[in-house]
């Protein structure tokens, strides 16, 4: 690479990260060809950005911005998820994959505004709600408020109705 192609990565690379809404560090080393590209293809279907850079351009890619935190995590081969979305989204595939491959390992992550994480701290961002659970959950509470009244108030006739019923049936008898 001469420098112009390593000055366009690193601008790639800066701007990928200063968008991004978490990163997840892996190393997928010994891994084949067919299944690391199995991981690339799902990360695509989920809007994740998935690359292997060297890490040297990653570390001048992060200078001066809150991502400078990731440097501990670049040794060895490394492989950045940058999730655009959804937080959860890098940490929900990588947990599945290290779950299915052994020679697949988490390095941490990068919350922006939490900070770095550790592994722990990946799988447990993996176990949040995505944004579409958490809507569809949070509507859930905004109509049982309404059906619980709607109910509520449906409920004294009803009941009035029952009690002229109960004692019409039992001058009947």
């Amino acid at each position: 690479m001469n420098k112009t192609e390593k000055a366009d990565v690193v601008q790639a690379l800066r701007d990928s990260l200063l968008t991004a809404s978490s990163v997840v560090a892996a190393s997928h080393v010994g891994m084949p060809v067919n299944t690391v590209n199995a991981l690339r293809s799902e990360f695509r279907k989920q809007g994740v950005e998935y690359m292997v850079v060297k890490n040297t351009l990653v570390r001048i890619a992060v200078e001066g911005t809150e991502f400078e935190a990731l440097g501990p995590l670049l040794k060895g081969s490394t492989a950045l998820a940058f999730g655009h979305g959804d937080s959860p989204t890098p940490a929900k595939i990588v947990k599945k994959f290290a779950s299915e491959n052994d020679k697949f390992v988490i390095k941490g992550g990068f919350l922006p505004g939490e900070g770095l994480l550790d592994e722990k701290g990946v799988l447990q961002l993996s176990e949040m709600l995505s944004k579409d659970e958490l809507r569809s959950k949070l509507l859930g509470v905004f109509q049982a408020v309404p059906a619980k009244f709607v109910r509520t108030i449906n409920e004294a006739p009803s009941g009035f109705v029952r009690v002229l019923a109960a004692r019409k049936d039992s001058l009947a008898a």
